[in-house]
């Protein structure tokens, strides 16, 4: 046994060259939970899988600004599960499960001043929030938020569904998307207190069957970008620090004008240089690469590039811009992109791991 455990932290030592990076998963085949990999950052290449946490449905994980912690849901069930990170090895520790404020959560994120973490529950269409201990242990969940009503699509908004939670730079707001009501909320946040308060305007409609998803920040926190699910659109929003209003801009489709066939978005990034957006098209098997003008807040696709596989649930930028790592669900496959930080486009590598039904994509450096 020792042998085993000293060649499995060997094994996941992290070089400065190097990106670790944590694979958030479905478990309801041969996946065993949360894997970590190891990205090359001179050439893309992808070391092998390790499984790091076993743990049930671990689809969406986050990082704590430190990254001395690790929160995954537990999807199905009723959990947010924390673990503590080992960035020298990539280890994760697991601490006390904690109840999330719902069940089926699929969506948490934890504030920039690591005192909250704000979870979004599909099915109950809840958004919940839960302190952060200054062990990075969890407390039980301090507000927890219904969303009612329903949509225009017939059997995806025939209630509501809160499907992301995404907290503001400033960790002031909590940006909620409800797929299942075609609007957009705004939550005050005190991360002192983990408490959440309606915004000041405390939602703003998408047009009706849109279906907003996900979403993302630009780097100067000026601007919210909405990728809708249903109608294979994404939003731009002005966003205003001081009380959290979204106003919108532009939209865009994420799929070529000539695509006649079905196809739904999942997931959201901007470059960190801000000039370029990023969204993934399932059906359609891609990433769709926008250029984006501060001035205007404008959109304008340059690029679809096939995803590597299909389903791409997920995917993320390299901290450095160099690199877009792409979670492909329905193939159990992470493919490696090199980016081009001048026009944005992406350039596929041979570089690509296996992971059983990978769904979320996080780099801890």
């Amino acid at each position: 046994m020792l042998r085993y455990w000293i060649f499995f932290i060997m094994s996941l030592t992290v070089s400065a060259s190097e990106h670790l990076i944590y694979i958030g998963t479905y478990t309801r085949t041969t996946g065993k939970g949360i894997y970590a990999v190891r990205l090359n950052g001179e050439t893309g290449e992808l070391s092998t899988p390790e499984l790091v946490a076993t743990t049930p449905n671990p689809s969406f994980i986050a990082l704590s600004p430190d990254k001395k912690h690790l929160y995954a849901v537990s999807e199905r069930d009723t959990l947010a599960v924390p673990f503590s990170v080992d960035l020298s090895t990539g280890k994760l520790i697991p601490d006390l499960v904690q109840e999330s404020g719902g069940k089926a959560p699929c969506y948490l994120m934890v504030d920039g001043t690591g005192q909250a973490l704000i979870v979004a529950h599909y099915h109950e269409a809840i958004v919940a929030s839960l302190p952060i201990l200054a062990d990075g242990s969890l407390g039980t969940p301090v507000s927890v938020i219904p969303h009612h009503g329903k949509s225009v699509h017939p059997t995806r908004q025939e209630a509501a569904h809160v499907h992301s939670a995404n907290i503001s730079p400033d960790s002031r707001h909590v940006i909620v998307c409800d797929l299942g009501l075609d609007k957009v909320f705004t939550y005050k946040l005190d991360a002192a207190t983990a408490t959440l308060t309606p915004g000041e305007v405390p939602f703003v409609a998408t047009a009706p069957g849109a279906g907003p998803r996900h979403s993302a920040f630009s780097p100067d926190g000026k601007f919210v970008f909405v990728i809708n699910e249903l109608n294979s659109t994404l939003t731009c929003y002005r966003y205003e620090a001081n009380n959290g209003t979204l106003t919108a801009l532009d939209t865009q489709s994420t799929l070529p004008a000539d695509w006649t066939g079905e196809s739904t978005c999942a997931e959201v990034k901007v470059h960190p240089n801000g000039r370029f957006v990023y969204g993934s098209n399932r059906g359609h098997d891609s990433i769709v690469v926008y250029a984006f003008d501060r001035a205007t807040g404008k959109l304008a696709p340059i690029d679809y590039t096939p995803s590597g596989g299909r389903n791409p649930r997920n995917f993320n930028l390299s901290p450095d811009g160099q690199w877009l790592v792409a979670a492909n669900q329905n193939t159990d496959s992470l493919n490696v992109f090199r980016v081009d930080a001048t026009t944005g486009k992406l350039t596929p590598t041979d570089h690509s791991a296996n992971v059983p039904l990978p769904v979320c994509v996080q780099f801890a450096n």
